[in-house]
């Protein structure tokens, strides 16, 4: 083994621990929150899919790659592989739209009663459940369009070639998937983004005008606390900049990889160890929101 395949295998480990430690006591804390209160919030309802994402991202991309890294050879099979870059793709897709709906919902939640979004507020609350259900199957159907084809072209002459995961002997670079891919997955993406950047903005503003109609109010109450405006805008820059930071970066490298005839090995692994930060952080930032079940907090 390679010392560079040795770093890298234990990065993807301390990625994948951690990550799915931060995860699951969240997402376990939220449902015995539900069980105990028989009702959950809009924005729980939303996070408990976000961290249901994140953990099949974790376990699945960081058990394929850390299982590459450290050279374990006949560990996943060829139907192995299949399912985990299935889970690994689905749980991406669920991972990022519904961080769009919470940063949207909350957007939502914070406009004032006399603006455009009034109608939605009473609206979208009744609807989120509906809307993260459909996500589920339109991205499980998506999905499955990729092993389904690579399948086909096993049986064909005229194989491309292996990416460098080449444990996977059926993950091919092809033009027409990677076209798909790009069309269907990235710019998707690449959307969410930037619905989250204009979100994540409108409420800073919302709060930053806030802030200032009750400027007074702060001024009259001797207090070395920050207001709670500054701590909800501090903890929406943070979920926001995390985020794009490695998220839309991500989305960026791979559609380069499926783009490029024959990614590197820097390149894959590189786009691996990034796609996993926003999974692996985003719960350490949720937990600092005030608003979580008393068992989840600090």
């Amino acid at each position: 083994m390679y010392l560079k395949d040795l770093i890298i295998g234990i990065v993807f480990l301390l990625q994948s621990t951690v990550g799915i430690l931060g995860n699951f006591s969240l997402l376990s804390c939220y449902l015995i929150n539900y069980y105990i209160e028989h009702k959950i919030k809009t924005s729980n309802l939303i996070l408990l899919h976000l961290f249901t994402a994140n953990f099949l991202i974790l376990l699945s991309k960081g058990l394929l790659h850390t299982v590459h890294t450290f050279g374990i050879k006949g560990f996943i099979n060829d139907f192995g592989c299949k399912l985990l870059f299935y889970i690994q793709r689905l749980g991406r897709n669920m991972s990022i739209s519904t961080t769009c709906f919470l940063s949207v919902f909350q957007a939502i939640t914070l406009s004032p009663r006399n603006s455009f979004w009034m109608n939605l507020k009473v609206k979208v609350p009744h609807h989120i459940g509906l809307f993260t259900s459909l996500c589920w199957i339109l991205y499980m159907a998506l999905n499955m369009i990729f092993p389904v084809y690579l399948d086909s072209k096993e049986n064909r002459k005229n194989l491309t070639h292996e990416t460098p995961l080449k444990y996977c002997s059926n993950v091919a670079h092809d033009d027409f998937m990677s076209l798909f891919y790009t069309t269907t997955i990235v710019l998707p993406e690449i959307l969410f983004s930037f619905i989250i950047i204009w979100s994540s903005s409108s409420m800073v503003v919302i709060l930053y005008m806030h802030r200032q109609n009750v400027q007074h109010i702060h001024s009259i109450t001797v207090s070395s606390r920050t207001s709670p405006e500054s701590r909800a805008t501090h903890r929406i820059l943070a979920l926001m900049f995390t985020f794009i930071g490695f998220y839309a970066l991500s989305s960026i490298l791979q559609g380069w990889i499926a783009l490029v005839y024959n990614p590197g090995w820097w390149l894959i692994n590189i786009t691996a160890i990034i796609s996993m930060c926003f999974p692996t952080l985003g719960p350490f930032v949720i937990n600092r929101d005030p608003t979580l079940p008393a068992l989840c907090s600090p």
